[in-house]
């Protein structure tokens, strides 16, 4: 089980990761809206351009917390519970623009995966 949750651990920080640091101004099938950018994205949900930054440091945050769980454990507990929070953010987001399921599937799937993490930190 701990292998388990490792790999996860891994794959949420590193999706993150990938996601706000190298495919922030890429195009994807999943951006809300018609957005073209992460930050596009933002737009498309009404959101102000400082909370793009404040919601990319926290994610940017808790996915470095989560690697360094691996070294001081006391982290994952409280990094996974804040990517879950920031999930469930994510997908109320798709649906306030009523974007198509598909689109919240990274989303959905990376809240599923704290949740796992969660549930494996306690």
């Amino acid at each position: 089980m701990n292998t388990l949750l490792y790999i996860i651990q891994m794959l949420v920080a590193l999706g993150l990761l990938n996601v706000w640091l190298l495919r922030f101004k890429s195009t994807t099938a999943y951006r809300g809206g018609d957005a073209k950018t992460l930050r596009e994205e933002f737009a498309v949900y009404g959101l102000p351009v400082w909370f793009y930054y404040l919601i990319g440091t926290l994610k940017v945050g808790s996915a470095t917390a989560l690697l360094m769980g691996f070294i001081y454990p006391e982290l994952i507990l409280p990094a996974a519970s804040l990517i879950v929070a920031l999930m469930l953010g994510a997908v109320a987001m798709h649906f306030k623009v009523r974007d198509p399921l598909k689109k919240a599937l990274p989303a959905s799937a990376m809240l599923g995966l704290s949740v796992f993490i969660c549930l494996g930190a306690l």
